[in-house]
């Protein structure tokens, strides 16, 4: 059965200056009185003993909370609050202070291999940038909630690594790691917000730092994309002939130059793309004689 999270309340400590100007005080009198020559020296050592004695504790239950930090306070087992508001305080001597820094933190991933949905091998990382929100949850709640952000972030992006290819194919409609790298970080953002909800992290960036097939399929998927990249440059270079030499014939009947039967507009076709899909420059030949002979 999961236990309920931790609540964070807020603790107001005295200032610390307040005990630590009794303490002054009483020192610079006990000085004064001490330099007396007529000061019994049982009495000075009574005195001495009860300065030390509440020199001691003041000095231990004081603590500083610098900007964007916070403390914990812990008194025998019982969660006392948490102060975030920066300055010099003083509690009781024996509070735990356990320090929580509310700073935004960075971690980057290492390169992880994984599959994505089509099972080819990728190489993936990423950059996450967090911060405590809830600092009870935070201390409380997980073993160490550092860590624990860092084995959550990895296996979030093995997640949402799985569930997108690394790239489209021919005319598919779909979320890709590499197409819609925007898309994936949201998702990505959002399920590592939901892992460690439980720890009180709160999740301001996701994004994807490395991308790229592992190597022993690098080289073939270059080759696949290379092919794709050929594949629509020859179908555009098609489509454009096609319009270019319609027009043609368009225009020299429209114009009376020539008039063309069947054959040699099947004749001319072949020839004007040939010259406009041919990836060499056409060299022109010169028929003296006639198209039927």
């Amino acid at each position: 059965m999961q236990n309920a999270p931790s609540d964070e309340n807020t603790f107001n400590p005295i200032s610390a200056w307040i005990p630590l100007s009794i303490v002054i005080g009483s020192i610079i009198s006990f000085a004064t009185w001490a330099a007396d020559p007529n000061s019994n020296e049982a009495v000075f050592l009574i005195i001495l003993m009860g300065v030390f004695l509440f020199l001691l504790p003041t000095l231990i239950g004081c603590f500083i909370v610098g900007p964007n930090q916070s403390r914990v306070l812990v008194l025998f087992g019982n969660y006392k609050g948490t102060v975030r508001k920066q300055g010099f305080y003083c509690t009781n001597p024996f509070t735990l202070k356990h320090k929580v820094s509310l700073k935004a933190h960075n971690i980057a991933t290492q390169t992880i291999k994984v599959n994505d949905l089509r099972g080819n091998p990728i190489e993936i990382g990423a950059v996450v940038v967090w911060q405590v929100a809830n600092t009870a949850q935070a201390l409380f709640d997980v073993e160490d909630y550092i860590d624990y952000v860092d084995v959550q972030v990895e296996t979030a992006l093995r997640a949402v690594a799985a569930l997108h290819p690394y790239d489209e194919q021919g005319n598919e409609v779909i979320v890709s790691l590499r197409g819609n790298s925007e898309d994936v970080a949201e998702e990505l953002q959002k399920m590592i917000a939901e892992r460690l909800a439980r720890a009180g992290i709160q999740v301001l960036e996701a994004r994807i730092s490395h991308l790229a097939y592992a190597q022993e399929i690098a080289q073939a998927m270059l080759q696949v994309q290379q092919a794709d990249a050929i594949i629509a440059a020859r179908q555009k270079i098609v489509e454009g002939a096609v319009g270019m030499v319609e027009h043609a014939l368009s225009d020299l009947s429209e114009r009376n130059v020539l008039e063309l039967d069947d054959e040699r507009k099947a004749t001319m076709v072949s020839n004007l793309l040939v010259v406009l899909c041919g990836q060499e420059n056409a060299t022109p030949i010169i028929n003296t004689g006639s198209l039927y002979s």
